[in-house]
Formats: structure tokens, C-alpha cells, sequence
């Protein structure tokens, strides 16, 4: 037996003969790999307990201030109160009004970021693009959403096309910035890489300028459902009939205060739940970036 086989196998007092040693390193990668997921895993817990440390920090000082009376008598409800009216609320009609505006969001914000994504790879792959329009777009999305409700319900009436609209314009702009700065800004190395190989501009921009925007478009994703929020509730409280804003407007006529804030509690855990979603979508799409770090 030479030195490597007496390294490489060992014989037991039977006679028989072991597995070879090699298999050591394979297992240790495995130990690590699962070392790694446990620690991910962890630290996905750590911070959904300090998420939900902050919901409870905030819920306290609501039940303090609701309890001491600091607005005055019954004007500001306490959370089991406002819970109360939402589960009562679900069914009897809150949850449709609740899913009325959940749609528009997601149809609104859509649509804006499948018009702005492909104009944001143009200004931000064509320099010449970019500085002819960087100035009319920076202008344009300096106009908050709602200072065009009132033009908007002038020509297109009151309906779902005036909301759709309004909600299209914030995420069209919202999205736009995000995605020409991201593609202005991607490393060129890449670019350069990929024209080495022989990549024409058009696989460039698919197969190289695309994939490293993703992030980019994710981000805009997450901005662009806040603002539709707002801006989708804005419509809902002048020309609405449904909807959580219109559910806001009607309470506030009444003074129904719990019921006003059930709807921004509402609104507030359906933008919490589709910013989740993004994150958990995007971390799943650009799962690359992390194995290219390893």
C-alpha cells in the first residue's frame, strides 16, 4: 500500500475497508450550507420581532394617549376599539371597499410601471434622451397627484378612468427617475465585457443592462405602491363612492372617528402587505447578486 492509500482509506479490525476520507470536504460544505441557511433564517426572525417590537411600541403609545384623553373626550378611539370596527366592518361591506381599492393600486401602479420601465432604459441608455428630457420630467413629477384630481374629474369625469389616471401619473414618475438613474449609473465594465464577447446593443441592453436593473425596477416597484396609495386615496375621498377613501369621507361626515381610523389602519396594512410582497418577490428575482457575493 503506498503512502496516499494508507492517507486515503483505513481498514477496520474485520478486515473490511472504510470510505475514503475525501468525502470530508463535501460534508463540511453541506455543514456550512446549512449553517447558512439557519443563520438567514435567523436573522428573518430577528428582524420580524424588532418589526413587531415597533408595532407594539407605537400600539402602547396609542392605548396611553386614548386612555389619558389627550385630544378630549372620544376623540381619539383606542386600538381595540378601531379593531372592533374593522373586524365588525369586514362583513358589512369594509372588505369590499377594502379589495376595491387594493385592485386600483395594483391596476393603477401597474400599468405605470410597464409604460415608464422601457422610457427609463431609453433616457437612461441614450445620453442625448436623457438630457433633452431629464428637465420636463423633473417638472412634471414635481406635481403631486392630487393637484390634478380636480382637472382630471373636468375631463374624464367621475369613474374608474379619473382615478386610473391620477394613479397611473404617480407611478409613471415615481418609476421613470428610478430606472434611467439606475441605468445611467450601471458599471461599464460590464458593457465593455459583454462587447468583448461580440454582444450587439441590442443583446446588451436585454441580456446585461436589464438583468443588473431589476433591482432598480424592484425599488421603484415598493416607491411607486406608497405613492399610489396616497394618491389613490386622495381620489377616493373627492370622487368616490367606494374605496377606503370614500369609507374615510363618509365617517368624517358623520364624526365617526373610529371608523376613520379603521380606514387608515386598513390602508396602512395594505401597503404593508404589498411592500412585503415586492421585497419577497425582488428577493427572489435578483437572488444572483447574492451568489455572486459568496
Amino acid at each position: 500500500m503506498t503512502g496516499a492509500d494508507a492517507r486515503t482509506n483505513t481498514a477496520a479490525p474485520d478486515g473490511t475497508r472504510t470510505m475514503p476520507t475525501e468525502s470530508a470536504p463535501a460534508t463540511g460544505r453541506t455543514s456550512r450550507a446549512r449553517s447558512g441557511n439557519r443563520s438567514g433564517i435567523g436573522a428573518m426572525l430577528g428582524r420580524m420581532g424588532l418589526g413587531a417590537a415597533g408595532f407594539a411600541v407605537v400600539i402602547a403609545a396609542w392605548q396611553l394617549m386614548a386612555v389619558g384623553e389627550i385630544f378630549g373626550e372620544g376623540l381619539l378611539p383606542t386600538p381595540v376599539e378601531v379593531g372592533r370596527v374593522i373586524v365588525d366592518g369586514l362583513g358589512d361591506g369594509l372588505l369590499d371597499d377594502l379589495l376595491i381599492s387594493f385592485r386600483r393600486v395594483l391596476v393603477g401602479v401597474g400599468l405605470g410601471l410597464a409604460i415608464a420601465t422601457p422610457i427609463g432604459f431609453v433616457l437612461g441608455w441614450f445620453g442625448i434622451a436623457r438630457a433633452m428630457f431629464n428637465p420636463l420630467v423633473n417638472f412634471l413629477r414635481a406635481l403631486p397627484p392630487i393637484a390634478l384630481v380636480p382637472l382630471v374629474i373636468v375631463y374624464f369625469g367621475i369613474g374608474e378612468l379619473s382615478r386610473g389616471i391620477v394613479l397611473v401619473w404617480a407611478a409613471f414618475f415615481a418609476t421613470i427617475v428610478i430606472v434611467y438613474e439606475g441605468v445611467a449609473s450601471l458599471e461599464e465594465k460590464y458593457v465593455r465585457a459583454a462587447q468583448t464577447l461580440g454582444a450587439n446593443r441590442f443583446e446588451i441592453l436585454t441580456k446585461v443592462v436589464f438583468p443588473l436593473s431589476v433591482p432598480h425596477i424592484m425599488t421603484a416597484a415598493r416607491v411607486s405602491l406608497g405613492i399610489g396609495w396616497a394618491s389613490l386615496v386622495a381620489a377616493e375621498l373627492v370622487a368616490a363612492q367606494q374605496g377606503l377613501g370614500a369609507v374615510i369621507q363618509n365617517a368624517s361626515n358623520f364624526l365617526d372617528i373610529p371608523t376613520v381610523y379603521a380606514g387608515i389602519v386598513l390602508i396602512g396594512i395594505s401597503a404593508l402587505v404589498m411592500d412585503v410582497g415586492i421585497r419577497m418577490l425582488s428577493a427572489y428575482v435578483v437572488r444572483w447578486q447574492d451568489r455572486g457575493t459568496r
